[in-house]
C-alpha cells in the first residue's frame, strides 16, 4: 500500500507497509464527514430527506419509551432530607477537608425517602422514577442517515439494492426488542433500490421528540480509508511491533492509528467505555461494525452522553437482526 499524507489513514498505511502482518487485520471503511447543508432525497445525507416511496407505510416505533415520573415529597420527608444535609455539612466543617460520610441512620432515612427512585430534584422536592411505557400512539421515526452504494462502495448491501436508510425514534428506550444492554433511540434499518422509487413520501413528524436525537441536515464528503483494530484484536507479537513502530514516531497505536473516529461506514469500532466485548449474531457469527454515528459537530446529535452509536450486522447474512451499541 502507498501512503498519501492527505489521507486520514496515511500513518496507518505506512504502518502496514512496514508491518505486513497487519494487512490481514485491516478493514476498508468510508469516513462520511457530514457538514451542514441542503441534501435532496436522492443524495447521501445525515438528517436529510429519504428516498422513501409515497405508497409505502412510514415506519413507526411501537416499543416502550423511557418516561420520567415525578412524585412530590411530603413535608416530613423533605425536613428529614434537609436535616441529613445539615448534619453532613456540620461534620464536613468540623473535619476541614474531610469527606462527607452519611451515618447508617441517615443512609437508611434517604433510602426510605428515595423508595427505589433514581433521583431527587432538590429544587422542586420531587422523586424522579424512570419507567418504560408504551406510547398512546405509535411514534413516527425520523430520518437519520441515507447512503448510496456508490458513496460507500465497501459497505455490503443485499443483492438488488443500492441504498441504505437508517431511521430512529427520537426518544430514549431501555432495551427495545432485540437490543439487550442498550439504552437510546430505537432504530430501523432499510435497504432498497433507488430506481424503484417514484413519488417520494412526506414524512410525518413525532409529537414530542428529544432535540438531541434530531440531526441537523448535512451533506456528506465521503472518503475511503483503511481502518486498523485496537490492540485487543491483534496477536501479541503484532501488537508489540505496532506499538514500537508508533512510539518511534511519537504516536500511540490505539489513539492515533486504529479505529478511525467520526461518522463511518464499515471499519473497526473503538471502545471508550468498556473492554473488548464481542457482539454475536443469533446465528453464532461474530457481528461486524456497519455504521458509526457520532455526537456533536454539524449533525448536532447527542447519544450516550456525547458518545457514539454503532450499528453491527451479521457478516454471513445481512437479513439477520442488527444490533445497536453505544460507547
Amino acid at each position: 500500500m502507498t501512503t498519501d499524507t492527505t489521507r486520514p489513514d496515511s500513518a496507518a498505511l505506512s504502518l502496514i507497509d512496514d508491518v505486513p502482518a497487519l494487512a490481514a487485520h485491516a478493514r476498508r471503511a468510508t469516513l462520511l464527514r457530514p457538514t451542514a447543508g441542503d441534501p435532496g432525497p436522492r443524495d447521501s445525507s445525515v438528517g436529510g430527506p429519504l428516498l422513501w416511496p409515497a405508497d409505502e407505510p412510514w415506519p413507526v416505533c411501537r416499543a416502550p419509551h423511557v418516561v420520567r415520573k415525578r412524585e412530590k415529597l411530603s413535608d416530613a420527608d423533605r425536613e428529614v432530607w434537609e436535616e441529613c444535609d445539615r448534619r453532613m455539612k456540620a461534620r464536613r466543617r468540623a473535619r476541614g477537608r474531610g469527606a462527607s460520610v452519611m451515618t447508617a441512620e441517615e443512609d437508611a432515612a434517604r433510602t426510605r425517602i428515595m423508595d427505589g427512585a433514581g433521583a431527587v430534584d432538590l429544587r422542586t422536592w420531587e422523586r424522579i422514577r424512570t419507567v418504560s411505557e408504551y406510547p398512546a400512539t405509535p411514534a413516527p421515526m425520523v430520518p437519520v442517515l441515507q447512503l448510496r452504494a456508490q458513496d460507500v462502495p465497501d459497505l455490503p448491501m443485499p443483492e438488488g439494492t443500492d441504498l441504505l436508510q437508517l431511521l430512529w425514534c427520537p426518544d430514549d428506550h431501555a432495551e427495545p426488542p432485540g437490543q439487550p444492554r442498550y439504552w437510546g433511540p430505537n432504530a430501523e434499518l432499510r435497504h432498497r433500490a433507488a430506481e424503484s422509487v417514484g413519488t417520494v413520501a412526506d414524512p410525518p413528524r413525532p409529537e414530542r421528540p428529544q432535540d438531541v436525537y434530531l440531526p441537523r441536515p448535512c451533506v456528506l464528503d465521503p472518503v475511503r480509508v483503511v481502518d486498523l483494530p485496537e490492540s485487543d484484536e491483534l496477536p501479541a507479537e503484532t501488537v508489540e511491533t505496532a506499538h514500537a513502530w508508533a512510539e518511534a514516531r511519537g504516536l500511540a497505536y490505539d489513539r492515533h492509528l486504529s479505529c478511525l473516529p467520526g461518522w463511518k461506514a464499515g471499519g473497526w469500532p473503538g471502545r471508550h467505555l468498556t473492554d473488548l466485548v464481542p457482539i454475536d449474531c443469533s446465528c453464532g457469527a461474530r457481528m461486524r461494525l456497519h455504521l458509526t454515528l457520532e455526537s456533536g459537530r454539524d449533525p448536532r446529535l447527542n447519544v450516550g452522553r456525547s458518545g457514539e452509536l454503532r450499528v453491527f450486522t451479521c457478516p454471513e447474512d445481512l437479513t439477520h437482526p442488527f444490533r445497536l451499541n453505544v460507547q
